[in-house]
């Protein structure tokens, strides 16, 4: 009876060895909020936008508790793709610090117009064509740079393990939202069949929120655009509308400040990630 008991445990605890094993809670936490990211709406609004950088400082937060842990770090030294990652993340901060920059530009043009209308001292016209020529370079440079942003791609293999996978799509999803950002700034083209003035027209509604824009009225970054070419066309009577366009601008700066803070935030993440990346490589 004895010899029996023995044997029964001793055949229970390999059976118990065998069954599938639940995910550590943090990597169930990390696929959780990729999976909500991937499912979220293309960025269409400053609101979309700031709501999707909230998802990925949560994503990247986790991130950092997952490279903290010891089966992380086996993964890492046990896989071919850690050369990836480490790459990967050196081009995201990359990313990451070019679309600040850029915020940071438009911000700094949009407060000097605001500024220089709220005065409206010498020409106007003056000061509104400098803010198109400056957004003109700024469309080449941010155009220019998505060409040259490679489309990060990953895939998986036998050795390539969870982990590294979900890092890799966490790279992705990351790469690709700063990616939309950019096009934000940038401003889609004009479509044909709506005028600058119309769209200045649908401006002027009252019934307009900045930065809770459902896509209706254009964002805030086309709508100013837009009604300072119909100044510079002469289709807008600034004495009437002025203060629409002062407010219209600060809105938009507004609006940036918003994004960059949480740019801000997603670029210490990257930073800390990476630091993570290389004391595992060291150890």
């Amino acid at each position: 009876m004895d010899s029996f008991a023995t044997n029964s445990k001793k055949s229970f605890h390999i059976r118990s060895n065998s069954l599938p094993s639940k995910p550590h809670p943090v990597v169930a936490e990390v696929n959780e909020h990729l999976c909500r990211l991937q499912a979220s709406e293309a960025t269409s609004s400053s609101s979309t936008l700031c709501q999707k950088l909230d998802g990925l400082q949560d994503l990247h937060n986790c991130i950092d508790k997952l490279l903290l842990l010891p089966l992380t770090h086996q993964a890492l030294v046990d896989n071919k793709s850690v050369d990836d990652l480490l790459e990967g993340s050196l081009k995201l901060l990359d990313v990451c610090a070019s679309a600040k920059d850029v915020l940071s530009q438009m911000k700094e043009c949009a407060h000097e117009l605001e500024f220089a209308l709220r005065r409206r001292r010498g020409d106007i016209v003056v000061d509104v064509q400098k803010y198109l020529n400056s957004r003109k370079m700024m469309k080449k440079a941010i155009h220019k740079a998505l060409k040259g942003m490679e489309k990060t791609s990953f895939q998986e293999s036998d050795e390539s393990s969870e982990i590294v996978s979900l890092l890799k799509e966490a790279e992705t999803v990351t790469y690709n939202s700063i990616e939309s950002l950019l096009i934000f700034v940038a401003g889609p083209k004009m479509p044909s069949k709506m005028s600058k003035w119309s769209l200045v027209s649908k401006l002027m509604q009252p019934k307009r929120v900045a930065c809770k824009d459902d896509g209706t009225y254009g964002n805030e970054v086309e709508m100013v655009d837009a009604s300072l070419n119909s100044i510079i066309n002469h289709k807008f009577d600034f004495l009437v509308q002025g203060e629409d366009v002062q407010n219209s601008l600060r809105k938009l700066e507004l609006c940036i400040h918003d994004i960059e803070e949480d740019l801000e935030s997603l670029y210490r993440h990257l930073i800390k990630n990476r630091v993570s990346f290389l004391n595992i490589l060291n150890h």
